[in-house]
Parts: structure tokens; C-alpha cells; sequence
């Protein structure tokens, strides 16, 4: 009698016929549910403020229609903001508003639970073909582990020969070894996918409850043919930051102003290809500042005695209960919401910043970074020390507005290529040193000029016919190499004594004279600012004298 052939066992490597069907039925039961949870209308542009944003959705209206529901809108939403239009063939009437919890309603699904269903089915999948190789192993075990013996002696076959045993043992190794091999790939594969399913579990429950209920509006309407038609809203807790890149060439004193825009949204709902636009506007804010209160004068009453001032206090009516301001909790929810703050230039107008491509921003929180253009501006170049206060000098930049709105926000600063670190460009505020209108950027430190400060030589006496006064001479030297081969414009700022009271005098030389005695509108403040050539030397000196009466104690703070 021929041994069986070990061939039976290669099948049992491939997924059985019958677990294929039942995939593929499984696959057929899924796909109209997915379809019926699709959405009726779409987001098709979304007006982005600090702190909030306007979405405009579109639907499709039937001919007939008498109603249309638009429903898994975020609960964020502003219900008194909602506004309804549609094309001339459209009649709108009244709309309702519901609000409630996202898990009775079937066709709100989280954006992420289908691709988290999809992973946990496919790490199932992974898993049951594990478990099948491990009963593979186990048959393959056990037919290793046979022998003639182990029949019955009615039912005993004859000894195989020496060749049925090679092709026997060569079968079972080559089945073995494909088995752990399998095996050792559904192992990596199963880590991959849970790998892959941790962020978005957690991401899920992070945002669980934001997301736990939702909205949907009931628009009551007639329509004699197909139609759009369009609903805005307001929603908290969007906003975007505008951002720059700052890039110096020293060479051609330009630079280069890159305008971005960083965006991020947690409203529960993904913003997917839509028309975005920026506004500097605040709708959330108020629309009336505080009014004078009367300012009125009265005499004071005559002081009383304790006993008829508790009698007064009893007779008194008890105060009525402080409301809290309507705008409190409001404000306590948008503490709890992402903060960009965005500053406007016109002041009296919003901006906005139409983004020509169309973009996606996820509701999950991550910014995303659109480029709004660019920008070459002429820059007035200055080399700045304050050699009291550290022997460097910085490099400094001042740039005029360029055309345009530009709303204040923080730059990456780069000179000649090479990152220096980080700053703020701010046209609508005064910039130190800067010429009005101006802002000023600083690009790090300039190596090639080398400053020294002298020791402060400090010498005191008395003064006055009678020596009454006491008097103190400062004096401070500096000195500023410029290691250049080109020239450069110097601005070497120092701090003078300011006398805040009349017995108190102060008397001052500079040598050269300073171009500015109050800089930066701060009287104290001394800026010396002239050419230096390649390779020259500048010296700097001021002397004060400060006189005060021996008898009083003079405050001084530096």
C-alpha cells in the first residue's frame, strides 16, 4: 500500500474558500451602510476669524421638496448666527434646530471610526490567520511525530521506502519552514496596524467630547425644480496666526518678507477641499465700547458714632444679589479654545486673505501652514551696541511697510541663509529706534565688530561754599572697531542719570555730541548713530555730574 501523500497539507496555508465568502458577505452587508451615512450637503467655503469661523454649507434640494434636513453639524454651532438663502426657485419658510447626543444618531459617525473599524478588522484578520498557522503547526507536528507502529495491526501499511521518506521529510520542512516564516510576517504586520490604530483610538477619545453632540437643522421650504441651497453658521474655537519669514541679504541690504498663515480647527467637523479666507475681523467681540460714566461731586456727610452707624446698617435693605456679566461664561468657554491672537493695521476695518487653492484643515487641531506670498523690501542697515550693557554689537534692520495689509505676527529671522532665530513684525506699532512707520528686526549678533567699554571711573566730593552738597562725577569710555571691509552705520546707545526731583541736578558731556538725547521717545536714553569706515575705530565718551544736599538720601536706580 502507498503512504499517504503529505500534499493535503498545503491547503490549510491559504484562507479556506468558505472564510472568503464570508468576507466578501461581510463586505456586501458594510457597503450601504456606508453609503447612508454620507451627507447631504457639503462645506464648500469657511471665513476663518481669530476664534471662530463662519462655515457656508450647500445642498442639493429636489424639485418638490417640502423640507430638508442638515444634519451631524458640530454642537459649536451658533444657532442665532444661522442664515438660509437659496436660488430663486426656493421658497424658504421656518427652520428647527436640534441638538442632540451623537450616539443615537446613527449617521454621525466620527470621521475616525471608520478607519479605526477598518484597522481593528484588519488586525482581526491578522490574527485569525495566525491562529490557523498554529493549527498547521500543530498537524505538521503530528505527522512528523507518526509512526507505522501506531496503527493497528489489521491496518498497518507497508514500510515506506527510503525515497517516500525523503519526499515525505522534504514536504513537511518545506511546509514548516513557509509556516513560521508566515507567521513571523503576521507578527510585524499585527504590530504595524495596532502601531498605526494607537494614535487614532486616542485622538478619538481626546476630541470624544467635544464631539458628543451634535446638531441638525430642519428647514422647512417648496421648490418647483432642483435647487442649492446654502446655510451659514458661526462656530467657536477655529482660528489662524499669521507668521513670516524674515530673510536678510546684507549684501544688497534687502529683505525678504514671506507671509504665511497658520490655521487649526476643532469644531467636529473636518474641513475638506474647501475655499478658504482669512479675516482679521473678531465677530465674537463686542460691538460697542464702554461709554463715561458722570463724574459728580457731593460733600461728605458728618462722621457718625459706631452705635447710629450699625443702626443705619440694620435699617438698611439688603443688597441685591450681583449678577454675573452675560459675557463671563463666554469667556470662560474661549479660554478653554485655542488663542491666536491677530492684530489688525487698519484698525477701523477687518482685513481678509483669500486663499486662491482650495484646502483642507482636519478637525483635530493641527495647524496647517498656507503661504499668502512674498515680498522683497529695501532695508536701512544699522550696527547696534550698548557697550554698558554687553561688548556685542547686533545687526538691524529697518523696514518701511510694504503694500498691503500685513497683520502682526511673529518671524523666523535668517541673514545670508543661515538661521539667527526668531522675532516679530509689527507695522501697526512703534518699533524701537525705527523711523514711524517702520518696524525693526534684529539678525543677530555682527562678529566683525568688536566693542569695548572701559571701567566707569566714579569720583565723589563735596560742593557748595559751605560744602553742604555732595557731588559725583561719572564718566564712561567706549570704543567700536569696525573689522568690515565695507562702511557701517554705528548706533551706540547709552544710559544718562535723569533727576526726578528739583534738589536734584544733573549735568552731562558727550564727546562726540549725540545725535538723539531722548531715543526711542525715553529721556535718559543717549544714542550716538554715525559712518564708521572699514576698518576704522570710534570712540565714545560721557561724563555726568549729579549734585544733591548732603542731607537728604539720594534713591538711584540703574
Amino acid at each position: 500500500m502507498r503512504p499517504a501523500s503529505p500534499t493535503p497539507v498545503l491547503p490549510l496555508l491559504r484562507t479556506p474558500p468558505a472564510l472568503r465568502a464570508l468576507g466578501l458577505a461581510s463586505l456586501a452587508i458594510l457597503a450601504p451602510l456606508s453609503t447612508a451615512a454620507q451627507e447631504t450637503s457639503r462645506i464648500a467655503r469657511v471665513t476663518v476669524y481669530p476664534g471662530s469661523a463662519t462655515v457656508e454649507r450647500v445642498a442639493k434640494v429636489a424639485a418638490g421638496a417640502r423640507s430638508l434636513t442638515l444634519g451631524c453639524l458640530p454642537a459649536s454651532l451658533d444657532a442665532q448666527s444661522l442664515q438660509i438663502s437659496a436660488d430663486p426657485a426656493v421658497r424658504v419658510g421656518e427652520f428647527n434646530v436640534l441638538t442632540e447626543d451623537r450616539d443615537v444618531v446613527s449617521a454621525c459617525a466620527s470621521p475616525l471610526d471608520g478607519r479605526i473599524r477598518e484597522l481593528e478588522d484588519q488586525i482581526a484578520g491578522v490574527k485569525a490567520e495566525a491562529s490557523a498557522l498554529q493549527l498547521v503547526d500543530g498537524y505538521l507536528r503530528s505527522v512528523a511525530r507518526a509512526t507505522p507502529g501506531d496503527d493497528a495491526p489489521q491496518a498497518r501499511p507497508a514500510s515506506p521506502t527510503p525515497a517516500q521518506i525523503t519526499a515525505t521529510a522534504e514536504v513537511l520542512r518545506k511546509s514548516g519552514q513557509d509556516a513560521f516564516t508566515r507567521t513571523h510576517q503576521l507578527q510585524r504586520k499585527q504590530e504595524a496596524l495596532e502601531l498605526a490604530l494607537k494614535p487614532l483610538v486616542a485622538e478619538r477619545d481626546r476630541v470624544a467630547s467635544q464631539r458628543a453632540r451634535v446638531v441638525s437643522v430642519t428647514i422647512h421650504l417648496a421648490t418647483e425644480r432642483e435647487a442649492e441651497l446654502r446655510l451659514s453658521y458661526q462656530v467657536r474655537g477655529p482660528g489662524w496666526q499669521p507668521s513670516y519669514r524674515a530673510t536678510l541679504d546684507a549684501t544688497q541690504a534687502t529683505v525678504l518678507l514671506e507671509r504665511q498663515a497658520l490655521v487649526a480647527q476643532n469644531s467636529g467637523e473636518d474641513w475638506s477641499g474647501v475655499q478658504l479666507t482669512l479675516s482679521t475681523g473678531q465677530p465674537g467681540h463686542a460691538t460697542q465700547g464702554p461709554l463715561p460714566r458722570p463724574w459728580w461731586l457731593n460733600v461728605a456727610p458728618p462722621p457718625q458714632g459706631a452705635g447710629t452707624q450699625a443702626a443705619a446698617m440694620a435699617m438698611a435693605p439688603a443688597p441685591a444679589p450681583a449678577m454675573a456679566p452675560l459675557s463671563r461664561s463666554r469667556h470662560t468657554a474661549e479660554e478653554a479654545m485655542p488663542t491666536f491672537d491677530v492684530s489688525t493695521l487698519d484698525k477701523g476695518f477687518a482685513s481678509e486673505f483669500a486663499v486662491p487653492q482650495r484646502i483642507t484643515v482636519p478637525s483635530s487641531g493641527q495647524r496647517v501652514t498656507l503661504a499668502l506670498g512674498s515680498h522683497r523690501a529695501p532695508a536701512t542697515l544699522i550696527t547696534r551696541t550698548a557697550p554698558a550693557m554687553e561688548e556685542a554689537a547686533y545687526l538691524v534692520a529697518h523696514i518701511a511697510p510694504p503694500p498691503g495689509v500685513w497683520p502682526a505676527g511673529t518671524a523666523g529671522l535668517y541673514r545670508d541663509g543661515a538661521f539667527v532665530g526668531n522675532g516679530r513684525i509689527d507695522f501697526g506699532a512703534p518699533s524701537a529706534g525705527a523711523p514711524a512707520g517702520s518696524t525693526s528686526l534684529s539678525f543677530g549678533r555682527d562678529e566683525r565688530v568688536t566693542v569695548r567699554a572701559e571701567p566707569a571711573q566714579d569720583l565723589t566730593g563735596s560742593a557748595g561754599f559751605t560744602g553742604s552738597r555732595t557731588e559725583r562725577k561719572t564718566r564712561r569710555t567706549y570704543s567700536v572697531e569696525n573689522r568690515h571691509a565695507t562702511a557701517i552705520t554705528l548706533q551706540v546707545l547709552h544710559a544718562a542719570p535723569v533727576s526726578r526731583h528739583e534738589k536734584i541736578e544733573v549735568e552731562s558731556r558727550y564727546q562726540p555730541h549725540p545725535a538723539d538725547l531722548a531715543w526711542n521717545r525715553s529721556p535718559g536714553t543717549v544714542a550716538w548713530q554715525q559712518p564708521v569706515a572699514a576698518g576704522a575705530t570710534a570712540q565714545f565718551s560721557a561724563e555726568h555730574t549729579i549734585r544733591h544736599p548732603k542731607d537728604i538720601e539720594l534713591l538711584e536706580r540703574q
